[in-house]
């Protein structure tokens, strides 16, 4: 048995008396090193940082990648010299972001894109988050807008259509020549300048040209890929049916290759009015044998230059016209041709042509004669070529009682050969 130290009687008062405690241990004098001291410090400090970054790192990224407030996809312009901060008040405000600019400012410095940042008009997605709000800024993924150029305008009616085109900016310096611009479907960002529009259209003209002039049938009669372009403009303003540019195309070339006068109606119109593309009115009797170089029924072969500026698909049709003997064609009434290679064969066709005018406009009153043929049709309809056949007999066309289509020349001398 261990022995029990001995008790020492106090007194009632002594017992209640709390022991004194001991003093604690005296620091080392290592621990009292002030190089000890600030290391401490220094360790708690960046034990803070890092929690107080790793939290920070965490709502970050939550807030990078939480889906935006965009109920549906939206389109913002971005105006030039836009800072930072005019960004994300942009952003604010058109409801792509729903958080602080400076929020903005900070998710930009995080994903190091200050300086990328570019100007544009932007569709954002729907629930875009900010990362890839800021994502599509950086990548300069800018709306791209169709513009639709048709087939056969004038380069001054395409000018016109740019100017009245508010997504373009500046204006047009110079005016294209004639036949240098490609009609097409191009696609084009907000506040493209209207040069750089013409600039693109002669690119592509240019390239297309070229790759359609070497593979062309080479027993076409035309020595230039400019003379190319103003048999295919001729092509362009005579028919607008795809299925029949290269048998129309055929037309002219056997005439060409016949010494026969094109004799398309289309070429008195510019030139009477150049650029403007219409008339207006139809064509006065005396303005078809009226001196122009563009007039073909004056002119042998081509004229000097295109009269429009002719698509694709006549450029080919141009190249390599349909295997045909066909010297005429008159409109079938149906908005189609016939075609036919006698002059005979053409005259029933355009025999039941005015038949069917006839029956069609029975109730219309005899216009009387004078130095205009009967009213022009409704807008849009193109216009008519006339062809007389070489050295034909002078004969009187039958009178139509059906208005005559936009263009459409008839003459005292001969009778209308080939129409639109």
């Amino acid at each position: 048995m261990s022995e029990r130290p001995p008790i020492s009687p106090r007194s009632p008062r002594a017992a209640l008396e709390p022991e004194r405690v001991p003093p604690p241990p005296r620091r080392s004098e290592r621990a009292r090193n002030p190089f000890v001291i600030v290391g401490n410090a220094v360790i708690t400090i960046v034990l803070i940082l890092m929690l107080g970054g790793g939290a920070v790192y965490v709502y970050g990224r939550q807030m990078l990648d939480a889906p935006g407030p965009l109920k549906e996809e939206k389109i913002v312009n971005i105006p030039a010299r836009s800072k930072t901060r005019d960004i994300a008040d942009t952003l604010q405000r058109e409801g792509v972001i729903d958080i602080s600019p400076w929020a903005f400012i900070g998710g930009v410095f995080a994903l190091k894109a200050s300086s990328d940042l570019k100007p544009g008009e932007y569709a954002f997605q729907k629930r875009a988050s900010l990362r890839d709000v800021i994502g599509t800024i950086v990548e300069g993924k800018v709306v791209q807008h169709a513009v639709t150029i048709p087939e056969g305008l004038t380069s001054e009616q395409i000018v016109g259509r740019l100017s009245e085109n508010d997504i373009f900016a500046g204006s047009v310096r110079e005016m294209p020549r004639e036949g240098t611009l490609l009609p097409e479907t191009y696609k084009f960002p907000r506040g493209t300048t209207r040069d750089q529009v013409i600039q693109r259209m002669q690119q592509t003209q240019k390239r297309v040209l070229a790759e359609i002039w070497e593979r062309r049938n080479v027993d076409v009669p035309v020595k230039t890929p400019e003379q190319l372009v103003t048999l295919a403009s001729i092509v362009e303003k005579e028919t607008g049916k795809p299925d029949e540019r290269s048998r129309v195309a055929a037309v002219f070339v056997n005439r060409l290759r016949q010494k026969i006068k094109l004799q398309s109606d289309p070429t008195i119109i510019y030139g009477l009015v150049g650029g403007k593309g219409t008339l207006g009115r139809p064509i006065k009797r005396s303005e078809i044998q009226q001196p122009s170089p563009y007039n073909t029924y004056v002119v042998d072969g081509l004229p000097p230059g295109p009269i429009a500026n002719p698509g694709r698909a006549s450029l080919e049709a141009a190249a390599n016209p349909a295997r045909t003997r066909d010297l005429f064609f008159v409109a079938d009434g149906t908005g189609g041709h016939a075609f036919t290679e006698t002059y005979d064969q053409h005259q029933k066709n355009v025999a039941k042509l005015r038949t069917m005018e006839k029956q069609i406009q029975n109730d219309t009153v005899e216009p009387a004669a004078d130095d205009t043929p009967p009213a022009a049709g409704g807008p849009g309809d193109p216009p008519t070529a006339t062809t007389t056949k070489p050295g034909a007999p002078a004969k009187k066309p039958t009178r139509s009682a059906a208005p005559a289509r936009q263009g459409t020349a008839q003459s005292t001398a001969s009778p209308p050969v080939v129409q639109q």
